[in-house]
């Protein structure tokens, strides 16, 4: 879950991060893959400045290697020995983490608390006094620091799909922009996992761009004060001879733009300047050193004007001319635009977070699952050769973490063996290795029921409690594509689905489980939404046939 009211104390954060279920009989590559998935949200909401959730997500990380997979049965098996041991070191990371983290903790709750405080007093002496104007809620004054994750706006997830989609389409290009930049930069995928692992990716990845982006800026400054100036009277000439005498465009902003014309006037300071030029036009033996000679003209035609207003101040002005020159004094509309620019979509997308969409059968919070409406036929189509031959086919559905929210943008369809009734990957290491490298979380499964009707086997619901244990949220989809409904979109029920499976211990690939309200609809209702134009890409990792 994550927070966006009340803020709560270290101890209270503490209380709720324990309250986990963990089963030692789950294979112990399970819980170190639910572990990595721990790491990552805590790292994306590191990133969008929401320490409450951060801290939990820590603790609960570290709480889970060192209290309970140290005494795990598989702990000393060879295949499992390194992996613990890399997490365990990660976990003790966590601590150092968290002692940074928990004075912003507990700061923002005594500051919370003091502004409670606060508020009732004056809602006490509004009362005496019979006034009745009183904001429901008071959070200190405005302007102040930007509002951080848990303080921003929380949205309802249905409704605002195409503000969705944005956020998504833009996250994805973020992510490919700054894995750019990192090949380009000679960076190993090694060391590349270790600088995110370490903490520290999201201020690195901002250092690449820093320079190009730096550079930029000044260049898009300079040509706004050349356009200035050139309002006010100055040619593009003007300014090329300072320019020219700048070696690197990263020196711009060292030279002032009142320097530069000041230098040119200077240049030209001792040549004789006619207080008043004729009327009549310039002969050919003008001097061209004061007037460069490729605009010949435009002297007359900008003097012209003012010589004959001194001329002859008698007459009045004549309303038409008169309305013609003030346009350079009032404010320019164009000028006032940029601010009304400034509020675009883009920016408003880091203003909001997305409210829990659905609710465990315990009470606890599901956040939204975006899934791209246009997944299952692209997924139909590749399982197209496996369902004419009456084998299953299975594909994992991989994502991204953002304003409190899971979008489906990967489908990713591993190698595996298929008969008419099950669906097994063969690999599944390469699967999450390829996960790791691509920063992408597993959100669930989807597969196909090539003879059967849309339904949840027992062999699919052992299969899916793996992934429901690891992330709460967690969803397995069935297509069936001859038969009626052709898909469905299903979870667990928690409690008392997941708590059955779990400890159900039944031999065979296929048994009954005499419990009912096992599973449930997770689409409608429930915390997944469609989404028409969410990015997604399809890798297909089985051997080429």
């Amino acid at each position: 879950m994550a927070f966006n009211n009340a803020p709560l104390d270290v101890h209270e954060l503490t209380d709720l991060a324990a309250k986990y279920e963990y089963n030692p009989y789950i294979p112990l590559k399970n819980w170190l893959r639910t572990a990595n998935s721990m790491k990552k949200e805590a790292q994306v909401y590191a990133a969008e400045g929401n320490d409450q959730q951060t801290y939990l997500l820590l603790y609960r990380h570290a709480h889970l290697l060192l209290d309970h997979l140290q005494k795990h049965p598989q702990r000393n098996d060879p295949e499992n020995r390194r992996a613990l041991s890399k997490a365990t070191g990660d976990a003790r990371e966590d601590i150092q983490k968290m002692e940074e983290i928990r004075p912003r903790i507990k700061k923002r709750y005594e500051d919370y608390q003091a502004r409670r405080k606060a508020q009732q007093k004056t809602l006490q002496s509004i009362e005496e006094k019979s006034v009745r104007l009183v904001p429901q809620e008071w959070d200190g004054p405005s302007g102040q620091a930007p509002r951080r994750s848990y303080e921003k706006q929380s949205l309802d997830a249905v409704g605002n799909q195409s503000l969705a989609a944005k956020l998504a389409q833009r996250e994805v290009k973020r992510r490919d922009a700054a894995r750019r930049n990192v090949r380009q930069a000679g960076v190993s995928e090694e060391e590349e996992s270790d600088r995110r692992t370490g903490g520290v990716w999201g201020d690195w990845e901002k250092e690449l761009g820093h320079h190009s982006v730096e550079a930029d800026g000044d260049l898009s400054a300079q040509l706004q004060e050349i356009a200035r100036m050139q309002q006010n009277g100055h040619r593009a000439s003007d300014f090329s001879r300072p320019q020219s005498q700048t070696t690197s465009s990263y020196h711009y902003p060292s030279v002032p733009h009142h320097g530069q014309q000041q230098r040119w006037t200077d240049t030209h300071s001792s040549q004789p300047v006619p207080a008043r030029p004729p009327k009549e036009h310039l002969p050919p033996s003008y001097d061209s050193s004061v007037f460069p000679p490729a605009l010949p003209p435009k002297p007359p035609r900008d003097l012209t004007p003012r010589l004959l207003s001194e001329q002859q101040p008698q007459p009045p002005p004549v309303p038409g001319k008169y309305t013609e020159a003030p346009p350079s004094v009032p404010p320019i509309p164009s000028k006032v635009r940029p601010t009304a620019r400034a509020s675009t979509p883009t920016t408003d997308l880091d203003e909001f977070t997305f409210k829990p969409s659905a609710y465990l059968e315990n009470g606890t919070p599901l956040r939204t699952i975006f899934l791209p409406t246009p997944l299952r036929k692209h997924f139909l189509a590749a399982a197209e050769r496996n369902t004419r031959m009456n084998l299953e086919t299975c594909g994992m559905l991989c994502g991204i973490l953002k304003n409190n929210a899971l979008f489906i943008t990967r489908l990713v369809i591993p190698a595996q063996t298929s008969t008419s009734d099950t669906c097994e990957m063969t690999n599944e290491s390469d699967l999450f290795d390829y996960c790791d490298k691509e920063e992408l979380m597993v959100l669930g499964w989807i597969h196909t029921h090539p003879s059967q009707t849309c339904f949840m086997s027992s062999r699919d619901l052992h299969t899916h409690v793996g992934y429901q244990v690891m992330m709460p949220e967690s969803i397995a989809i069935v297509c069936a594509p001859s038969k009626s409904p052709s898909w469905g979109c299903f979870r667990l029920t928690d409690p008392p689905g997941k708590q059955a499976i779990l400890e159900c211990t039944q031999p065979g690939i296929f048994h009954p489980h005499h419990v009912e309200n096992i599973y449930t609809e997770a689409l409608k209702p429930g915390h997944v939404v469609e989404l028409d134009n969410g990015p997604l890409e399809v890798v297909d990792m089985r051997p080429k046939r």
